[in-house]
């Protein structure tokens, strides 16, 4: 498995509150994996530049076609400025083709509890995608 582990690429504030976001994605097919790890190297050269990160690390499950992302920063904002730049917004539009899903949770902390711990981070996404599933089967219902 794969992992790029916790990185500080700037210097972080001591007892300042803090934005975690957590990822999953899951592509297609074995096939997709390459290009997909390729492009998210990309976004993570991005993420060590990005104004507000506090930290961030990668980990890869290749032959599970799964990724996962693990950052904390300053507020929503810089996370949602880091998504809208260049080269990750033209990333996730070249991508979307390959994926077969993705969950996404937020919450907060201060930045005395980093780096995070991806046990924590599994935990919540993965009470994330059952939260999205219940969602997801009652509007099947309407």
């Amino acid at each position: 498995m794969p992992t790029l582990p916790w990185t500080t690429p700037h210097p972080v504030p001591a007892h300042a509150p803090a934005v975690v976001m957590a990822s999953r994605f899951e592509v297609r097919s074995l096939a997709d994996v390459p290009r997909f790890f390729l492009k998210s190297l990309a976004a993570w050269r991005q993420v060590n530049s990005a104004p507000g990160v506090y930290g961030a690390s990668l980990v890869a499950r290749p032959l599970k076609r799964t990724f996962y992302t693990l950052s904390a920063w300053q507020d929503r904002d810089a996370v949602y400025a880091y998504a809208r730049a260049e080269p990750h917004r033209g990333i996730m539009k070249d991508l979307r083709s390959t994926m077969r899903g993705s969950t996404f949770t937020f919450w907060e902390t201060t930045t005395d509890a980093l780096p995070l711990s991806w046990d924590e981070a599994h935990r919540r996404l993965a009470e994330q995608a059952a939260r999205d599933a219940a969602e997801e089967a009652g509007r099947g219902r309407d």
